[in-house]
């Protein structure tokens, strides 16, 4: 594993943290981070891989990579 992996991997537990922080205390919007974690630490969890399109499905989000 690459030191770039590593700290994006880092990087988004950080970010992920936050959000659920942001989550619990009213004063700012968590999931903003929350997002941004979960999407850095997609390519390295199947798992949060597998949340994130079922959300992409709920919302009907999609990216067409044309």
């Amino acid at each position: 594993m690459k030191l770039l992996d590593i700290l994006k991997i880092v990087l988004g537990i950080i970010l992920l943290i936050i959000g659920i922080i942001g989550g619990i205390i009213p004063i700012f919007q968590g999931w903003i981070f929350g997002i941004a974690g979960l999407t850095l630490l997609s390519k390295y969890s199947k798992f949060i891989k597998k949340y994130l399109e079922k959300v992409k499905r709920k919302f009907n989000i999609n990216h067409n990579n044309s």
